[in-house]
């Protein structure tokens, strides 16, 4: 099956993906299965970064020897909702991914863009990260997960536990499994388009 282009997805996908979805902290106890985990990245691979730089860096830690390493580094608020989630992504980034620009960009010397020059690298590793974390979560509602992103983590502890060569960084987090629909409170109330857009 091949997509058309310009042809809009229908209401219950919308539904699924973005109009119904919600971000979940109680979860049900079930698994997630790892080649599930495999065919989401599949999915998030095939969106767009920057010079097709893939920057981005997925662990998900669904062990028990896993969860107790990430731990330490939540904050309070945080623990009990990672500690019953099947699986935590750490979404992190590689600060040499334009080492494998030529193999991914070749047609032309993007590597030469960023060698020696550190904020940048930096720069665009957590903007392109961040993307591909986004994109993750589309992925994973389209393929049935729920989710529940998040922030609230001491970052230098977490790399060390994770990443001890220095070479990834932590981006951000995300609870990944089916999410306990019977928990939700009412959705926060979102802008207006006159609030956040210009059409100009």
């Amino acid at each position: 099956m091949t997509s058309t282009p310009g042809t809009q997805v229908n209401d219950d996908v919308l539904a699924q993906l973005y109009l119904e979805a919600r971000t979940f902290s109680h979860w049900l106890p079930r698994p997630v299965e790892a080649s599930l985990l495999g065919k989401l990245y599949e999915l998030v691979k095939c969106a767009p970064t920057s010079a097709n730089c893939q920057p981005g860096r997925f662990w998900f830690v669904a062990s028990a020897e896993g969860k107790a390493r990430l731990k330490p580094a939540l904050a309070p608020g945080n623990l009990d909702k990672t500690m019953a989630a099947p699986v935590t992504v750490i979404v992190g980034y590689d600060t040499r991914f334009h080492e494998l620009l030529p193999r991914t960009f070749p047609h032309v010397d993007a590597r030469s863009w960023f060698e020696g020059n550190d904020e940048l690298i930096e720069q665009t590793a957590r903007r392109n990260s961040s993307l591909q974390g986004g994109y993750l979560i589309v992925a994973a509602r389209a393929l049935g997960l729920d989710c529940g992103p998040m922030s609230g983590f001491d970052g230098a502890l977490l790399d060390q536990a994770f990443f001890p060569d220095g070479r990834y960084r932590s981006n951000f987090l995300c609870n990944l499994g089916y999410g306990d629909r019977t928990s939700l409170h009412a959705r926060s109330p979102r802008l207006a388009f006159d609030e956040a857009c210009r059409v100009v």
